[in-house]
């Protein structure tokens, strides 16, 4: 438990603050006055003032927040060193300055995982490697280390020949039989259509790997087209939603927590890989042209750009409170998605105990 708080803490804290600081050291870049600098939020624990910005490590250490003056047009004054002060150009750099460290981290972590611990390779043995949360194998009661032997009656000799043979079966019930510490065991579960939207069915397992040492400038290209993958995976997943008017599969905050607390106990490798993902998603999210995230910002710059016509009071409330309704929107739909992911997998793993106690 601890460990899963740990984890918690510093996944969210490294990520957030992160992003901030990208938004903090081009303030300063720019000559952009900044009256406060925080990591964590709630009542200030130690804080010190230097030159105009007051710096704080705060109480609830999940991330940190940056206060550049006059960042609210509401209460800017007109001076040169404010945020609205400076050219649209300036403060489009700002905003996207938190999203490139996300990017930033998630380069580095990726690189670094490759090079410590090698160039994964898929065993092409009928073996669980690993699950994902929610879906049919998971919840039929599969488990990392199982030996798939049959489908449908079928022997299986190899990763792809199961794989073949599941993808085949797309949204229908298949018998899965495997053993697991010398005792055969068969189950029931129906298949799911591939995330990326594929017609093919899957039931959320994946091979075990080997890792395979890289030289230096190899594994940061592999660590740069991760970054590129993870985002481009993301788009295509996004677009086929939204083509097929399909529901998102969309993680919230306890799904997020919960996927962090299993990574930190797997291993070191799989911790910091998962925090280089989560800090991909981070960056694209804030990159999605939504009021209040760094996108909206971005886009209402360079429409001012385009239009040089400044930006006012007015326009900001009313995009602002855009923003928050489509946010709390967003976050109620994780949430929501969350419960109904851990009360649909519970409800299968007493249907899947019952099935085999019969």
């Amino acid at each position: 438990m601890i460990i899963s708080i740990i984890a918690v803490l510093f996944t969210f804290g490294l990520v957030i603050f992160l992003h901030e600081l990208g938004h903090f050291i081009v303030c300063k870049l720019s000559g952009i006055k900044v009256e406060a600098f925080s990591f964590g939020f709630g009542p200030e624990l130690y804080g010190r003032t230097g030159g105009q910005t007051r710096y704080s490590i705060r109480a609830v250490p999940l991330g940190g927040y940056v206060k550049p003056a006059g960042e609210n047009l509401d209460e800017a004054s007109g001076a040169p060193d404010e945020y609205f002060s400076k050219p649209w150009y300036t403060r489009l750099g700002v905003v996207a300055a938190g999203p490139a460290m996300n990017y930033l981290l998630a380069f580095t972590l990726f690189s670094g995982v490759i090079l410590f611990v090698g160039e994964p390779v898929a065993s092409n043995d009928p073996v669980i490697g690993d699950l994902t949360q929610g879906y049919p194998a998971e919840t039929a009661g599969l488990k990392p280390g199982d030996r798939l032997l049959k489908i449908d009656g079928a022997g299986v000799a190899t990763w792809a020949d199961m794989a073949v043979r599941i993808a085949g079966r797309l949204e229908k019930e298949i018998t899965v039989t495997y053993v697991r510490d010398g005792a055969e065991t068969s189950v029931k579960l129906k298949t799911r259509r591939a995330p990326e939207g594929a017609d093919r069915g899957v039931i959320g397992i994946s091979p075990g790997v080997a890792y395979n040492r890289v030289p230096l400038l190899k594994g940061f290209a592999m660590g740069a087209h991760q970054c590129w993958y993870w985002t481009a995976f993301t788009v295509k997943t996004l677009a086929s939603n939204i083509h097929k008017r399909e529901k998102p599969d969309l993680a919230g905050p306890i799904g997020i927590v919960n996927i962090v607390s299993k990574a930190a106990h797997t291993g070191a490798a799989d911790f910091f890989f998962l925090i280089g993902l989560i800090s991909v998603a981070v960056g694209f999210f804030n990159l999605l042209p939504i009021p209040l995230l760094d996108g909206g910002h971005a886009v209402l710059y360079v429409l001012e750009g385009i239009f040089r016509r400044k930006l006012n009071a007015r326009i900001m409330q009313y995009v602002n409170g855009v923003g928050i309704a489509v946010l709390m929107t967003i976050l109620l739909f994780a949430t929501y998605s969350d419960i109904m992911r851990l009360v649909s997998s519970h409800a299968a793993k007493q249907a899947a105990a019952a099935a085999q106690e019969r």
